[in-house]
């Protein structure tokens, strides 16, 4: 089961070292360092396959024993601060470079006249610089997506009062005011909740419930205005209560639905949402009508909330999360697979 980690702990602590995408990563990195320092030390170029495979004999055991050894310290390494993470795993590499070097035999160790301390010295300073320089490439890359998740917040405030959508809620609001006030005083809670969970909400995952609710919400306010143009099909009852998404996730993308597909056709649509767990994977799937290409202009806009999707999601999961566009002559689909994430027991 996959554990809740926030954006802020991310920037903060170690990377995930049980994300798959994490791993790849390492493996690809220490690689390209090995492949960096076998064309430096080759003379030619057919010397740089045995440069490489002499490389990769002494950094790999260093490199797999390390891996396997945060990968089960992963739950006590999490509950130290960053500084203190990257001091022990520093520590760990060392010691598996000198256990390499002692365990080794002549397979790495140098001849007898060489002088051992500078071997070691030099081995244990390499990996040092190496391990810092791969957890630096990680921090860094989550500082900058992490900005992700307030410019979703953005986009969603802005979305909100957006003047078009705006006007339009208000001037539907101002229409049944009289005849049907419960309605009215419904549809102007719906729009408190909006503002207020773009704004005041700094979860980076919530209760699936609770984002569907906040798009059934969005949604009431656009029927407000569209009437029976706009129709919604939900299939979420197979989706466990306790399941936890990334906040805004669901409603920009049926935003994007109704205002690119639903509102330009004279007689409207069916959007379909539907959400359901498989295995280990949560699947959310958004199909909606859209005119003909050749018939209607595209809208601008939205191109951004939907690429801070995609980067909030490459920053939560890494590579354990997809998102995918299918788009035809009158329809668009969109699909998103993430970990099932659970709230924590209390």
């Amino acid at each position: 089961m996959n554990e809740e980690r926030s954006i802020k702990q991310m920037t903060d602590a170690l990377p995930n070292f049980r994300n798959l995408g994490v791993t790849l990563r390492l493996l690809l990195i220490a690689n390209a360092f090995a492949l960096l320092a076998a064309i430096l030390q080759a003379d030619d170029w057919p010397d740089i396959a045995p440069r490489m495979m002499q490389i990769a004999t002494l950094f790999m055991p260093i490199l797999l024993g390390s891996m396997i050894t945060v990968w089960f310290s992963m739950s006590w390494l999490g509950k130290l601060s960053y500084w203190q993470g990257v001091l022990v795993v520093n520590i760990l590499v060392g010691l598996f470079t000198l256990s390499s070097y002692f365990f080794g035999g002549e397979l790495i160790r140098p001849s007898v006249f060489a002088d051992h301390s500078f071997y070691v010295a030099r081995g244990v300073l390499l990996s040092a610089v190496m391990c810092s320089l791969i957890l630096m490439y990680f921090r860094l890359r989550a500082k900058v997506l992490s900005r992700s998740l307030d410019d979703a917040r953005l986009q969603v405030l802005r979305a909100r009062i957006r003047p078009h959508f705006l006007y339009n809620t208000i001037n539907a609001v101002l229409g049944i005011v009289r005849t049907q006030p419960r309605q009215a005083e419904t549809a102007l809670e719906d729009m408190a909740d909006l503002f207020r969970m773009a704004m005041a909400d700094e979860r980076d995952m919530v209760p699936v419930y609770q984002e569907i609710q906040l798009c059934k919400q969005y949604l009431a306010l656009e029927q407000l205005r569209m009437g029976e143009r706009l129709r919604v099909l939900w299939q979420v009852q197979d989706v466990p209560q306790d399941a936890l998404i990334p906040p805004l996730l669901l409603q920009p993308l049926l935003e994007n639905a109704v205002y690119h597909g639903i509102e330009p056709l004279i007689n409207g649509g069916c959007i379909h949402v539907q959400l359901r767990l498989t295995g280990s994977n949560l699947t959310i799937k958004v199909n909606n009508p859209c005119p003909q290409r050749s018939d209607v202009p595209p809208h601008a806009g939205n191109k951004i909330a939907l690429q801070n999707i995609r980067e909030r999601l490459d920053l939560l999961f890494d590579a354990e999360a997809s998102y995918q566009v299918a788009s035809g002559e009158d329809h668009y689909l969109v699909e998103i697979t993430l970990p099932y994430m659970k709230e924590p027991m209390t």
